[in-house]
């Protein structure tokens, strides 16, 4: 059973403290800085977060962060680019909803990636401000997600390298979003696994991976449908950071998450479905012992009472009798044979 997650606020403290809320780890977090026109693109990073450099003119950038347990950076960051203590303290709060905000100069963007390992979700917060010439990414662990981005970008390969920093942080979240599609693809594989078990001989180990199903189920819908949210407004919101030719991408965007929630909606009802087919199923088999040991004690009151009757404390004239004992075993023989017949004509087994 999953754990409840930590709201990360601390208490006491006030309102844009920075305070990371995620598992400490002592490796040091590391960034990539990409400067790029539609003629080239360069790309420096550090594996210690020393001071970002100074924009070049004309050119756009990606500021991509892998790991945000450097408070003393992300402080030192959000001075440089004028970010709101409060925004800063969503990028360090790992357990945040995904949400949208508009501030002076910046639009902020909350996101969760998600990766299915182990038959179980694992999401990570992905946090995305965009400037007028900048992207910056705050990734809350090292990920190969962005590998292709990163490959396009280099090779110029695309319109990545032709267009702005909106479409940037557009391709950022299309990554995110491709990458549920995958997850999708591998839980509706399961899904496939368990509904054929279900059918053949469901187990209790059935049951806890059905349940299991539905918590990630759940989780995903947890993360998808603020998602819609975060991408509609990104295309409703009338912000001089986002330029009309990247309106048509986000409608398109929209589309794919539109699309993962009714494929999560599916896939929720195919697993609870199968809940109550299991449940079913468990219930007919008890159902079908039930009749069997019914027939049997059917079949034995009488010959029960027969056997108490002779049984008893006082003389019974048949007990003189020569063959009264096989007589009486005929009898009970007699009266087994009659029920299993007349059961058979019922039907009933």
């Amino acid at each position: 059973m999953k754990k409840l997650l930590n709201t990360g606020r601390k208490k006491g403290a006030s309102p844009g403290s920075l305070i990371y809320t995620g598992d400490k780890g002592e490796k040091k977090a590391s960034v990539n800085i990409f400067s790029y026109n539609a003629d080239s693109c360069s790309l420096s990073g550090s594996a210690e977060l020393s001071s970002v450099p100074e924009r070049d003119k004309g050119k756009n950038r990606w500021i991509q962060i892998e790991g945000v347990n450097d408070i003393e950076f992300i402080e030192k960051l959000g001075q440089t680019f004028a970010i709101h203590p409060l925004s800063l303290e969503d990028v360090l709060n790992v357990h945040h909803r995904p949400k949208i905000e508009e501030n002076e100069g910046y639009l902020f963007t909350l996101l969760k990636s998600l990766k299915y390992e182990e038959n179980d979700i694992h999401p990570s917060q992905i946090s995305i401000i965009l400037t007028d010439k900048t992207v910056i990414t705050f990734q809350e662990n090292e990920t190969v997600q962005f590998n292709v981005l990163k490959t396009n970008l280099q090779q110029n390969k695309g319109r990545i390298r032709k267009l702005g920093a909106d479409y940037l942080a557009y391709r950022v979240i299309d990554s995110i979003v491709d990458d549920y599609f995958g997850v999708l693809e591998q839980v509706g594989t399961e899904i496939e696994e368990i509904e054929d078990e279900v059918i053949a001989g469901p187990t209790n180990d059935t049951l806890k991976r059905l349940h299991a199903l539905k918590n990630n189920l759940i989780m995903i819908r947890r993360y998808v449908w603020p998602l819609r949210e975060v991408v509609g407004s990104l295309e409703k919101m009338e912000s001089e950071l986002i330029n009309a030719s990247t309106l048509p991408f986000l409608r398109d965007l929209y589309d794919h998450i539109i699309q993962i929630i009714d494929t999560t909606e599916n896939y929720r009802e195919m697993v609870s479905g199968m809940i109550d087919i299991y449940l079913s199923s468990i219930s007919n088999r008890m159902n079908e012992v039930m009749k069997v040991l019914t027939i049997i004690s059917t079949i034995f009151i009488p010959i029960t009472f027969i056997a108490g009757v002779y049984g008893m404390n006082f003389e019974i004239p048949e007990l003189k009798y020569r063959y009264g004992y096989p007589v009486v075993l005929c009898v009970m023989l007699v009266i087994t044979v009659g029920l299993l017949i007349f059961f058979k004509k019922k039907k009933w087994f």
